[in-house]
């Protein structure tokens, strides 16, 4: 038993996977929201446009949030954990609207939908299946790192193939790391037992990694599928 933890007070632990699917409901909503109001004004698209550093600080901003709450949540308040949450949300609504802008609706919508099937069937299959997908998060971290250092290098070259391929493969690793961050909680849901508070940062964190999941599945699938407006 840890002795750091107060088991007179602690959370039941099935309600973990639940809480976990609705941060990240509610983090997507946000960006959802966000991104919607400011494709209805042109103006955002056309400022970026004309300020590309911008842009790319935003987007390394993102970047540092993400770090910073996947490696600090467990010493941060509730409170700046949700904060910081959603403050992710609401600036990835911020800098998706370009990449969204250059879609028609209909397509985005499709997409959306594409991808939400994709994800839920992948999230089912690491909530049941009985194999241990471990090994599997590691190739795909790999493989995740790979993705990244690649689509750095294509920004160069501007390949259509190679920007083809790199889509196919990230809707890939995604779609697999969906199933294993799916399993991941739910083995803590089976091994917690902790207070309300970290209950609700440990629902966050996993908030976050499918929240990233999906949108990413997401973006992939846009760049393949989706039609220019």
């Amino acid at each position: 038993m840890n002795p750091y933890v107060d088991h007179s007070h602690a959370v039941p632990t099935s309600s973990l996977m639940t809480r976990v699917f609705a941060w990240m409901f509610a983090g997507l909503s946000l960006t959802a929201i966000i991104s919607a109001l400011l494709l209805a004004d042109k103006k955002i698209i056309f400022y970026f446009n004309e300020h590309p550093p911008v842009f790319i600080g935003l987007v390394i901003f993102e970047l540092v949030l993400v770090f910073f709450l996947a490696v600090r949540v467990h010493k941060m308040s509730v409170n700046t954990a949700t904060f910081v949450f959603f403050l992710y949300a609401t600036l990835n609504g911020v800098t998706l609207t370009p990449l969204l802008s250059m879609y028609t609706t209909g397509s985005i919508l499709g997409v959306f939908v594409t991808a939400a099937a994709m994800f839920g069937a992948f999230a089912v299959y690491g909530a049941i299946t009985k194999k241990d997908l471990s090994k599997l998060g590691s190739i795909l971290f790999m493989a995740l790192i790979g993705l990244i250092i690649a689509t750095l290098v294509n920004m160069f070259l501007n390949n259509n193939m190679i920007s083809t391929v790199l889509s196919y493969l990230g809707v890939i690793i995604f779609c697999g790391l969906t199933a294993y961050d799916v399993q991941k909680i739910k083995r803590m849901q089976a091994e917690m037992a902790v207070d309300e508070a970290t209950h609700t940062k440990v629902a966050i964190l996993g908030a976050l990694s499918l929240y990233l999941d999906f949108i990413n599945i997401f973006i992939y699938l846009l760049r393949l599928f989706g039609s220019r407006d």
